[in-house]
């Protein structure tokens, strides 16, 4: 193996305890078991995590997929997935629909894998448009409520430091979905990312779609690297817009 997987393949994340101190500072007492139990699969995770194990980027037709969320939980279990979150554009319903199956259908805790609150958004950072991810928060906060019309928010509220404060402040975690996606480079875009305060980036993602789905292994090492100079926790998913969580399309 060369020194690009000796960097990524590691599931111990370089966090400081000033940064897990200052992320717990951000959320409500009762959710910091939760958001306790997310961080700690979050620096568990390898290139091999996702889709089997884990799935932290989902969508569904409440936004531009082609899932329902009661479809999507319902593979989540058949696929015995351990957790995922739906991070539907700009709102929260996916969540809550699938939540209400899970506890309406599923009735043994051995088989209900773990649920997250989850949200993709669109927003500023540096001049380019990229998409953040907001896990684990409080989707009543009144704080989401420019995030949470079903559409990009307008300018004003775009800014990613706004985006950034306001998932915070509900008690959330952030991450940069896809850092090599954009028009400006990963080198860039974390750095910048990080200075606003982001607590993680999409790391292990698959940049084409392949079949069965994999990590692209050169965006793969230089996002791990960078998430690891700037101490950011590394996340996983497929960003599914089809009919199954196993591939993007």
């Amino acid at each position: 193996m060369g020194k690009g997987w000796d960097v990524f393949i590691s599931s111990t994340n370089p966090l400081s305890g000033w940064h897990l101190f200052m992320v717990n500072d951000l959320i409500s007492p009762q959710s910091q078991q939760m958001e306790r139990q997310l961080t700690t699969v979050w620096q568990s995770l390898t290139p091999t995590s996702c889709p089997r194990f884990y799935n932290f980027h989902l969508h569904t037709r409440c936004s531009d997929g082609q899932m329902t969320p009661e479809g999507l939980i319902e593979q989540a279990i058949h696929q015995e997935l351990q957790g995922l979150a739906i991070t539907d554009h700009h709102c929260v319903a996916g969540y809550y629909r699938a939540q209400r199956w899970l506890t309406e259908h599923c009735h043994y805790p051995s088989l209900r894998p773990q649920l997250w609150t989850g949200i993709e958004i669109t927003a500023n950072l540096d001049g380019t448009e990229v998409h953040i991810l907001g896990y684990d928060f409080d989707p009543t906060h009144p704080v989401l409520d420019p995030y949470l019309t079903g559409d990009r928010p307008d300018k004003y509220y775009a800014q990613a430091p706004k985006v950034i404060k306001a998932l915070h402040d509900a008690g959330g975690l952030v991450v940069l979905a896809h850092p090599a996606r954009y028009r400006q480079p990963a080198s860039h875009l974390i750095p910048a990312a990080a200075r606003h305060g982001i607590d993680g980036v999409e790391a292990f993602y698959a940049y084409g779609n392949p079949k069965p789905w994999q990590s692209s292994v050169p965006q793969m090492e230089e996002v791990c690297y960078l998430g690891d100079l700037y101490n950011l926790f590394r996340t996983c998913g497929t960003d599914s817009h089809g009919e199954s969580i196993m591939y993007r399309l």
